[in-house]
């Protein structure tokens, strides 16, 4: 199958793989081309790719709400949210205290795809590319407490430390009985049932404790999601 865009972009189905997903190839003017040109193109006919759970079209507001403050590069299909609560501002004012430390984990589409085994040891989780710099990377192999802003930030330290690979695809399922071993606090906004993402809360606090917390978070009508409020677990 082959799919026709504007700016003469088109995009030909090549396989189809078994968890539904395709492999595409990018065309302009039916000239094959490389990424840097693919997301050229995108960034004039694209639109900001909001999360399933958001009903809504996308709109101007979205390009710097729905961004971090310290983004450099391009390829996540979405913004790892629990970023989403810092301000240059705040950055600066959190910098004079304390060390940060980045990486980059391109975010798939993955990401949003719910449990659906039996078992959640059963569960094939997606893999997304990853790229840990030398600077952060003596920071995890050193003995500070590490607190991850996001689950984006955990996965890929926790691979880090299991894989010793500063660079790769990280396919990292965290649950309560695979737990973390390096991140010691985590910053994370309040994720959907039956995710990834909510298992790998529990794998901090337990299941028990997961519940309770998003019992109180029901109750006193916290935002879920994206746009949503934010937890730390201490």
């Amino acid at each position: 199958m082959e799919l026709i865009f504007e700016e003469g972009l088109s995009a030909k189905v090549i396989s189809l793989q078994e968890d539904g997903t395709r492999v595409v190839s990018f065309y302009c003017n039916k000239i094959a081309i490389n990424s840097d040109k693919l997301f050229n193109i995108l960034d004039k006919i694209g639109h900001i790719p909001l999360p399933p759970y958001i009903k809504r079209e996308d709109n101007k507001e979205d390009e710097t709400q729905y961004q971090t403050v310290f983004s450099k590069e391009r390829g996540a299909v979405a913004a790892p949210t629990a970023s989403l609560h810092f301000t240059d501002n705040m950055f600066k004012e959190l910098k004079k205290r304390y060390k940060t430390h980045f990486l980059t984990l391109h975010v798939g589409a993955g990401t949003f795809k719910p449990v659906e085994a039996e078992h959640i040891k059963d569960h094939v989780m997606h893999s997304e590319f990853y790229e840990i710099p030398e600077s952060t990377c003596k920071a995890i192999d050193s003995n500070k407490p590490i607190l991850a802003v996001g689950t984006t930030v955990t996965r890929t330290v926790e691979y880090y430390v299991r894989e010793n690979l500063r660079t790769g695809k990280s396919d990292l399922f965290l649950h309560p009985n695979n737990k973390p071993q390096r991140v010691n606090h985590l910053l994370t906004n309040f994720h959907l049932p039956k995710s990834t993402l909510l298992m790998l809360v529990a794998s901090f606090v337990g299941i028990e404790k997961s519940l309770e917390i998003y019992k109180i978070a029901v109750e006193k009508k916290y935002r879920f999601f994206s746009y949503g409020d934010a937890m730390l677990i201490i």
